[in-house]
């Protein structure tokens, strides 16, 4: 295989690709032809800019809307499609597009990339993953038409082109207003389209293809739905809408009389803007709330969505969802002292477990990290600096008014955490995938410890 012989491994790949995109588009960035005043940017804030597009976070030290070009946002925009479909994915849809042949180096790559279990149908899984989200995308961007374009004519177009895209990709970055999307916080179709996008790029391209595959087998025979979906379909779905609504009845709660957020709103427009909060978190980054006027109650409930973030295979970040059920699954066949982990009547693998272990403290240990440099540099209050870095960790966005005050210390300590944050996953993926291949038959003494 090519990658054998450059003696670089597919782990190395996927990191490079990241890097050397974020490289490129730092540098399209700093040109003069970005910049709103015709001035170049600071290299810094370019990298920042090209990082927290390509790692589809969101965080911004310097507003979108005024800052940069329309160069400069086309710029951008790539940076956040890349970034939402993965680098790997957009090369290989030109290999298709363009009819060139792909080696197996070339698929077992991209098998690593989705973190798929099997080469079978890989080119076709990438032809529906590109297609269908330049579908939905697409049809997000006519429904914001009906807003943006009576609001801003012509401009509308390019404003609903970019906001599409960055909701599907999770990414929360807009070219709207400084302070995203406070100034739509009641209004219905902004609400519905943005939550719907942000959802069906979270879920995963996995859980599309298994719920058309069920709907299109009830069209010939009675099925029952849920049952008939793949054990990942159901933990991912059933995981997205407990956290959804979970995070939407306590954010209600805490902000019901808060003056600051949606105190004088009336019962339906908390309800909306409850649910958008709880939507958002999921990595998404937009924001109808000013984040530094939530109660620290609210805050914390978002930490803890953030950290979660969306589910394995899609435009989201975070430690997944799966990855969560799997956690909470173990710990509950623990406490009642069962050997195996279940859900959904089924036994989950040992490997699974440890993956979603390993995957928690790696993001953990970035977290943890990050939270006490940044800490250190700044004089802002812990919860500030941690809403933060768990914001940079999960690729979020949200930030409750730390990003634009941040030194060059600051800047570096969160484009490193956004990109970590970002490829560390994927790249721990990929290492127990490949771990599991080369086994060492040999194998350690048993001896008990005392844990707990």
């Amino acid at each position: 295989m090519r990658r054998q012989r450059l003696g670089v491994s597919t782990t190395q790949i996927i990191l490079l690709s990241f890097l050397i995109t974020i490289l490129i588009g730092a540098g399209l960035l700093s040109l003069p032809i970005s910049s709103a005043t015709g001035e170049a940017i600071p290299f810094l804030d370019a990298l920042f800019t090209a990082t927290t597009s390509t790692c589809v976070t969101g965080l911004v030290v310097m507003p979108t809307v005024t800052s940069w070009s329309v160069f400069g946002q086309v710029v951008i925009l790539i940076l956040i499609q890349i970034g939402g479909l993965g680098v790997i994915t957009i090369m290989s849809g030109l290999m298709i597009l363009l009819h060139k042949k792909m080696g197996i180096g070339d698929r077992l790559l991209l098998q690593d990339a989705f973190n798929l279990n099997s080469l079978s149908g890989l080119i076709r899984f990438v032809k529906k993953v590109v297609s269908g989200t330049l579908l939905i995308e697409g049809i997000g961007a006519l429904l914001y038409m009906t807003v943006f374009i009576p609001q801003f004519g012509a401009k509308g177009i390019w404003i609903s082109v970019f906001t599409s895209i960055s909701a599907f990709c999770n990414a929360g970055i807009d070219i709207i207003a400084e302070n995203s999307l406070c100034d739509y916080a009641l209004n219905p179709m902004i609400n519905i389209v943005t939550c719907a996008l942000i959802v069906l790029g979270g879920i995963g391209y996995i859980v599309w293809w298994d719920v058309l595959r069920v709907l299109k087998k009830a069209r010939t025979k009675k099925v029952k739905l849920f049952r008939d979906l793949t054990l990942h379909s159901k933990i991912a779905i059933t995981a997205t809408l407990i956290l959804i609504l979970v995070g939407a009845v306590l954010i209600f709660t805490f902000e019901y009389n808060n003056p600051q957020t949606i105190k004088d709103y009336s019962l339906l427009q908390k309800m909306e803007a409850s649910l958008f909060q709880s939507v958002t978190t999921r990595t998404a980054g937009f924001a109808t709330i000013p984040q530094q006027n939530l109660t620290n109650a609210s805050s914390i409930v978002c930490l803890l969505l953030m950290f979660i973030g969306g589910s394995p295979v899609g435009t989201a970040g975070g430690i997944k969802t799966v990855t969560f059920a799997v956690l909470a699954a173990s710990a509950f066949a623990s406490v009642r002292n069962k050997e195996d982990t279940e859900v959904f009547g089924r036994r989950l693998t040992k490997q699974a477990v440890s993956k979603a272990v390993a995957v928690a403290c790696m993001s953990f240990i970035i977290l943890f990290a990050s939270t006490v440099l940044l800490s250190a540099v700044t004089d802002a209050s812990a919860l500030d600096v941690i809403y933060e870095t768990v914001s940079a960790t999960a690729t979020v966005g949200l930030t409750r008014n730390l990003t634009a005050s941040l030194d060059s210390v600051g800047k570096l300590i969160i484009i490193m955490t956004m990109y970590l944050g970002r490829v560390g996953p994927i790249s721990l993926a990929v290492a127990f995938k490949r771990s599991k291949d080369n086994q060492n038959m040999v194998r350690n003494p048993i001896e008990t410890i005392s844990v707990g």
